[in-house]
């Protein structure tokens, strides 16, 4: 499994984009930048709206927020109840798991 994308990974590619652009003025200018497979995928699988903005294509696109915690700790984070609004990668894992 490859490692999840980052915001910086995908725009990256972006850096040429005048906004506000379309889902596929996006894809088109990440293909011109040589983005890998994984970006180009990642872009094509958001809604087909104008964007406004870098922040909202990031918005949009299904990235890791917290890339470098390990498969084991964002499991349990995901297990772990928190209050409401608390983000899966901020939430603390309980230390009483037998």
């Amino acid at each position: 499994m490859a490692a999840p994308l980052t915001p910086e990974q995908v725009l990256d590619y972006l850096a040429e984009v005048d906004y506000p652009a379309d889902k596929d003025a996006l894809v088109s200018a990440a293909e011109r930048a040589g983005a890998p497979d994984e970006v180009l995928r990642s872009l094509r699988a958001i809604p087909p709206v104008d964007y406004r903005s870098r922040a909202e294509v990031v918005r949009s696109v299904r990235v890791d927020p917290a890339p470098r915690r390990p498969s084991g700790l964002a499991a349990e984070q995901a297990r772990t109840d928190a209050p409401p609004r608390v983000a899966e990668h901020m939430r603390t894992p309980r230390e009483d798991r037998a």
